[in-house]
């Protein structure tokens, strides 16, 4: 019997996987966190798929803002079927951090039934990281609406943004390949 909670055992298992050459990488590419145990995003899924949905586990983690593996593991414990929409802009808001984006767009956000409409409506956004959650979710969407999805994203590219100009520009060379192949 375990004479930690829940949250410390998680903590222990970041602990007893952490890999020094990933965090030092990461540390000196200017990741944001304070705490970097350098797992990868397998050994977090393994993590999540052994924790399953935990929506309380999820919020603890995704609040615990100063360790890079809680905000990544945090999206994988939510259920995208339950989740609420003003949970998601919320999370979004919460981003600070490329890799984060990431994993929360491709892990979570893009499973939920609003999905698509978020991605658009974050595509008007002032915020850089909320146009680039769209540019992440909507890559997902480009076979089922691509003619609107293209100008979103050429719009995207024009704004000349160093956060979403790549995806963005992703999305439009995707789906100019797409028509070429039919």
């Amino acid at each position: 019997m375990s004479d930690f909670n829940p949250l410390q055992n998680i903590k222990r298992r970041f602990f007893a996987l952490r890999n020094g050459v990933i965090a030092d990488t990461l540390r000196r590419a200017g990741s944001p966190f304070k705490i970097i145990f350098g797992l990868n995003l397998p050994q977090l899924a393994d993590i999540a798929a052994e924790l399953g949905h935990d929506p309380s586990m999820a919020a603890t983690l995704w609040n615990n803002t100063s360790t890079r593996e809680s905000m990544l593991l945090a999206p994988m414990l939510f259920d995208a079927s339950v989740l609420p929409e003003s949970k998601a802009r919320s999370m979004i808001s919460d981003i600070s951090d490329v890799e984060v984006a990431d994993v929360l767009c491709h892990r979570l956000l893009r499973h939920t039934h609003y999905a698509y409409s978020l991605a658009v409506d974050l595509a008007s956004s002032d915020k850089d990281f909320d146009r680039y959650c769209s540019m992440r979710i909507l890559w997902h969407f480009i076979r089922s609406d691509s003619d609107e999805i293209e100008r979103i994203a050429s719009d995207e590219i024009r704004k000349e943004c160093r956060l979403t100009y790549g995806p963005a520009r992703q999305i439009v060379e995707e789906i100019e390949f797409m028509r070429e192949e039919d």
